[in-house]
């Protein structure tokens, strides 16, 4: 295959099908590094308008009118919506641009009908109106060849300074490690203010003890940073937790499986794991 031809990287022209908290960190970064966010699409023109009003773009909710000779389309919507919406795309837009989705967990091969097409997966967790700093945000890139690859590495590198490929299979996995390490504590944090609002606590008593378990693994394997009663090998103390947690017995259920996954790792990284109060 032809290796892709795209304009200089710093006067890139990129397209962005999609609107919402990946799109418009992807927009943000893209505006500081003084590249060129021509367009933005959202199936509703308030939410193309709004973004486009942050990077000085234009906006549409008709893909058939999306911009024609764009240099990249990054398409950022949710992952159920990608594989309608990609060979729209590609239909409506620049023959010899790069084509890429976000979805950490879609193949590569969605990308049907485009020359060059590729993934770029950043891996953080995104809110609207809370700034990122997207030169510190891993992004995994995966594309239909070689020269695709380095073309979409330069153009990443400006955006990043941890950019690495990584295939179909190894983005799936890494989406899987991301859930268990971001959605689920959060999971796990609303049933422990949901425990606390039980007994008149606030939430926030737990914040320092959340940003210290946090910091630990910055330092340590998470093996070695694990602390608490099953770390300790304390029976009688899971066995009163799992009694508090008579009227929550899913919660009791997922206390018992946790602390038992807990015990089973202690010492995976050849080393007993520190013992603290908690």
């Amino acid at each position: 295959m032809e290796e892709v031809r795209m304009a200089d990287v710093s006067s890139t022209k990129v397209v962005l099908v999609g609107a919402g908290n990946v799109a418009t960190a992807l927009a943000l970064a893209l505006r500081a590094d003084g590249q060129q966010v021509v367009q933005v699409w959202s199936r509703t023109e308030a939410s193309a308008a709004a973004l486009a009003g942050k990077v000085g773009a234009a906006h549409t909710s008709d893909l058939s009118a999306l911009c024609p000779d764009a240099d990249i389309y990054v398409l950022s919507v949710a992952d159920a919506a990608v594989p309608g919406l990609a060979p729209q795309v590609v239909q409506a837009g620049n023959p010899d641009a790069i084509y890429l989705h976000t979805a950490g967990s879609l193949p590569l091969g969605i990308w049907q009908g485009a020359a060059h097409y590729g993934v770029v997966y950043p891996l953080q967790t995104f809110t609207k109106g809370q700034a990122v700093d997207m030169s510190a945000v891993p992004l995994f890139l995966e594309a239909d060849s070689p020269g695709t690859l380095s073309r979409l590495s330069a153009w990443a590198s400006r955006l990043s300074r941890r950019v690495m490929p990584l295939s179909s299979a190894g983005r799936r996995q890494l989406h899987l490690a991301a859930v268990f390490a971001c959605n689920f504590p959060n999971c796990l944090y609303r049933m422990a203010g949901e425990l606390l609002e039980e007994c008149g606590v606030p939430f926030e008593a737990l914040l320092p003890l959340i940003d210290e378990t946090a910091a630990k693994v910055h330092r340590l394997p998470p093996a070695l940073a694990q602390t608490g009663p099953a770390a300790r090998g304390d029976e009688e103390v899971m066995r009163r937790h799992r009694e508090m947690l008579s009227a929550h017995p899913d919660w009791q259920r997922l206390y018992e499986l946790l602390s038992r996954e807990i015990q089973h790792g202690r010492g995976k990284e050849g080393e007993e794991c520190f013992i603290c109060n908690i």
